[in-house]
């Protein structure tokens, strides 16, 4: 289905309805069970009315009608230069009928679409990242003037005043004119926590506004607000994700062409034409078709049961070949819950005072910060203040009015000469500054503490999976992520970075080298799919989940190891039923380019080869032993010299 993001008009191509019937599972599904009823409905006219020629005309009709959409699809194939394995199941279905080897055409239709069907079935999606999106913006909006009128969010303009109802969802970057609420903004800034708004805050497309309504004034039009971009920059990534091309291919690289020079030089060295058809159907790659795709669904299964979601099942064939990791810090190394640890109070304030002031204004902001402040705050059963003027101008802080104080909060780069020289020295974590009248009044101390298991997970990367280089790169303050990963051991580190500036740096690495991008959050979301393979840690956001190719349920980078040993599990089973039901089919091809093996001989030989490589491909569901060799470790001394930050 084609997808529409009315905001910004945004339209995917497709392929027509015949195209898109003709690869999907359910047209396989049809033609398996199509020429399965087929041939048994012929199989009953021989045994019961021994009538030749109607059994020849409805195994006729069931080939037709089973063939014909295959054949047109690996026509297609043909046209676009895709000389694969395929091409060998298409010679040998055509050669059948014109040889009027009917039972054998028919064979290898079951064969291939049986193939097809299974290989759909494990390569489908379960839904795309635009329709995700599209299915949560609103179209509408409540303008406010004369009245209150629903417009269309592509009439709305700069300026305009809108009234954002209880539990919608915001359709335009803008200004709270009036109203005390929340928002919550997860969905674009990946922190799970609610954000106070009110007179002066900003407000975010995409937000879900909560138990209040809110009045608020344009600031951008619909098109060029922060969700709008987002999901533009999701179908740039869509539009330009990585093709790989499937291990059943690479392998058939090869296998297809000798298959056709055996039958070609049996054809022509005996002049019988019936070797080359039946050189042809044992060379049919039913190995390559079918045991593959049941390693895949085995694998997927198995991830299953371990809380990975394998929603692109590539990734269980490239995960392995990838050399550089790519990781997001707030969440995915750490825990992406920072907590306050300590106040240093200046000018006559003391710790209550300071952080009274501090979570009453912090209540309208959404930095990852404000909710620490306001958890210290409950905790110590501090009433929050009421505040006015509230406003966070980029590059300034957060600023309003408390019991007629002018109170602020902002950095140490923003203090006078007198402010700086009252500053405590400059420590691990992260710091805000609170300012009371323009005077240095505390400084607070936060700490995000790093995953038990973070560091000695990307120490065993490199041994153990072969991963060359690790790259922090984050959203968060450069200064900060740079502290954190020199506490990591990962040398090189970028901060400060948007999803846009994210994308653009994944999509350049991964032209250079295979990589594996590791986030949790909805910015993380273009730079995952732009990724060779892109992983969700945790289900903070369904939109991260529907852009990652796979999903670990559980907060724990454990799960991350457990993925890349079921991808080389599988890719091992899958590579010994290939190989291994190749090799058997060569020696078959051999016989029949003797003449000791018939055409519907070598139709049951290959079924036989099929039968075997498929049992193989089920070892992946049996069980074994531990799916990890990385031992994360149970206790906080493994990480005690690691910088905490966030």
């Amino acid at each position: 289905m084609a997808c529409s993001i009315q905001v910004q008009e945004i339209r995917l191509t497709q392929p027509n309805s015949l195209t898109k019937w003709l690869d999907s599972p359910a047209a396989s599904i049809s033609t398996a069970i199509f020429i399965a009823v087929g041939m048994l409905a012929s199989l009953a006219i021989k045994l019961t009315l021994h009538n030749q020629h109607l059994l020849n005309i409805v195994l006729l009709i069931a080939i037709a009608g089973a063939s014909t959409p295959l054949l047109i699809s690996l026509t297609q194939q043909v046209f676009k230069g895709n000389f694969s394995v395929d091409i060998l199941a298409l010679l040998s279905i055509v050669t059948s009928l014109i040889l009027g080897q009917y039972w054998v055409a028919a064979i290898v239709v079951l064969m291939l679409s049986g193939g097809q069907a299974l290989e759909g079935y494990a390569t489908g999606r379960a839904s795309s990242v635009l329709s995700a999106l599209a299915k949560r913006m609103p179209q509408t909006a409540h303008r406010a003037g004369d009245g209150l009128a629903d417009v269309h969010i592509d009439e709305i303009l700069v300026g305009d005043e809108l009234l954002i109802y209880p539990h919608e969802i915001c359709p335009v970057d803008g200004l709270v004119l009036s109203g005390q609420g929340s928002m919550d903004e997860s969905y674009l800034t990946g922190e799970p926590f609610l954000i106070a708004k009110a007179p002066g805050t900003s407000v975010l497309s995409g937000s879900i506004n909560g138990n209040v309504a809110l009045k608020i004034r344009a600031t951008k039009i619909a098109s060029d607000s922060r969700y709008a971009k987002i999901v533009q920059v999701l179908h740039t990534s869509e539009e330009n994700r990585p093709q790989i091309q499937r291990l059943g291919d690479r392998l058939g690289s090869w296998y297809t062409p000798i298959a056709i020079a055996i039958a070609l030089a049996s054809w022509f060295l005996s002049g019988n034409s019936e070797r080359f058809l039946a050189v042809l159907v044992i060379a049919t790659p039913c190995p390559l078709l079918i045991s593959i795709p049941v390693a895949i669904i085995g694998a997927i299964s198995v991830g299953a049961k371990l809380g990975i979601i394998i929603k692109d099942p590539s990734v269980l064939e490239k995960i392995e070949s990838c050399r550089v990791l790519i990781v997001d810090k707030t969440g995915t190394l750490t825990h992406g819950r920072p907590r306050l640890t300590s106040i240093d109070c200046f000018n006559g304030m003391t710790r209550n005072m300071a952080l009274q002031y501090v979570a009453s204004l912090e209540r309208y902001s959404k930095h990852p910060l404000a909710s620490a402040v306001l958890s210290a705050a409950q905790e110590d059963g501090l009433d929050l203040l009421k505040v006015e003027d509230v406003s966070e101008a980029p590059g300034t802080g957060l600023r309003g009015h408390i019991s007629g104080h002018a109170v602020a909060i902002t950095g140490r780069g923003k203090l006078s000469a007198e402010g700086t020289s009252l500053m405590p020295p400059v420590a691990a974590g992260l710091e805000c500054v609170f300012l009371l009248d323009g005077r240095l009044a505390g400084v607070i101390h936060f700490q995000d503490e790093p995953r038990l298991e973070s560091r000695s997970f990307l120490n065993h990367l490199g041994p153990k999976h072969s991963i060359s280089k690790v790259i922090l790169l984050s959203g968060d303050r450069p200064a900060e992520v740079a502290l954190f990963a020199s506490g990591m051991g990962i040398t090189e580190a970028y901060g400060g970075r948007s999803p846009e500036e994210k994308l653009s740096f994944v999509r350049e690495m991964t032209s250079k080298q295979r990589t594996l991008y590791l986030g949790d959050g909805i910015n993380d979301a273009p730079a995952m799919m732009a990724a060779t393979v892109g992983i969700a840690l945790g289900v903070n956001s369904d939109i991260t989940s529907e852009a990652a190719g796979a999903v670990i349920l559980q907060s724990s980078l454990v799960g991350v190891d457990e993925l890349m040993h079921i991808g080389r599990r599988m890719r091992s089973i899958a590579l010994i039923s290939a190989v291994g039901g190749m090799g058997l089919s060569l020696l078959g091809m051999a016989a029949a380019s003797l003449g000791m093996i018939t055409p519907i001989q070598g139709a049951i030989a290959q079924e036989v080869i099929d039968l075997l490589s498929i049992l193989n491909s089920l070892r992946m569901i049996l069980p074994t032993g531990p799916l990890t060799d990385f031992e994360a470790p149970t206790t906080p001394s493994a990480v005690d010299d690691i910088p905490a930050t966030n």
